[in-house]
């Protein structure tokens, strides 16, 4: 499979994971236009896409959602709260419904040759997922938006051989920063999002000997650097109860506006 992040971050995300015969987007939450010249710089136009997986309807994640739909016609996978919620949506203008299709929690679906896995998180949204893809015995996760995680998430994440995991805002920023209050207790609370100290610990209890890659996505612009986020969940790494330092390890932080590197396992 490969694996790119196109853009991930507080202002918009969208992600590739694909094989030779199957193209898959997870979330579209930058314009159509920025989503096609993603597409482009890994070979591939909007026409090869085989489906898009969103993970809910907040904007950074369904922003193209309309544009794209409109001019390719694929099928997008939802659960069934988040598509209800979606429609609502007046800013994305029409969408044909019937390109619309239900997924729930645990039930593995196949897409072309890859196998497809939602799981539950914890975000104020209608009802959201994070992905798990399979094909033949490698495995890619996509988890943002969670602002806790339990053992069920950690089970989730076990055995990937590449995973992009939130690590949105560093708490000190947060706190210290201009946000209102009521949106700061919003990030901090447990539908909000993980932060630094909180992804370190989550990925350092899922890492194994053979995961080839880590993304570290979703970084907010105003309460987090790349820099910070990358040293502060390589510290919980290394300093953790776990077996591994983080230097055993290919971690990196996805970029924003611009595609990231484009991996393979």
């Amino acid at each position: 499979m490969r694996f790119c992040p196109l853009y991930s971050g507080s202002s918009g995300n969208c992600i590739y994971v694909g094989s030779d015969d199957t193209h898959l987007l997870v979330d579209i939450g930058v314009s159509g236009k920025k989503a096609e010249e993603g597409l482009n710089s890994i070979g591939l136009t909007g026409r090869d896409i085989t489906g898009i997986l969103i993970t809910h309807e907040h904007s950074d994640h369904i922003q193209g959602l309309g544009v794209f739909s409109r001019k390719y016609g694929v099928p997008m996978y939802a659960t069934e709260a988040t598509i209800d919620a979606i429609l609502r949506m007046k800013s994305l203008g029409s969408i044909d419904t019937s390109l619309f299709n239900i997924v729930r929690s645990d039930e593995r679906f196949e897409l072309g040759d890859i196998s497809v896995a939602p799981m539950k998180i914890s975000h104020d949204a209608a009802d959201p997922v994070a992905y798990r893809f399979r094909k033949d015995d490698k495995n890619i996760a996509v988890c943002t938006d969670l602002g806790c995680y339990t053992d069920y998430t950690c089970e989730c994440l076990s055995g990937m051989d590449a995973l992009l995991l939130e690590a949105n805002h560093d708490i000190r920023m947060l706190e210290n920063g201009s946000y209102p209050y009521p949106l700061k207790m919003r990030i901090l609370g447990e539908k909000g999002h993980l932060s630094n100290e909180a992804s370190g610990k989550l990925l350092s209890s899922v890492l194994n000997d053979g995961i080839r890659k880590v993304f570290l996505g979703h970084l907010s612009k105003e309460n987090n650097y790349p820099d910070l986020a990358f040293e502060s969940v390589r510290m919980e790494i290394t300093m953790g109860d776990n077996p591994y330092r983080a230097s055993d390890f290919d971690i990196s932080v996805a970029k924003r506006d611009v595609p990231s590197e484009c991996i393979e396992v």
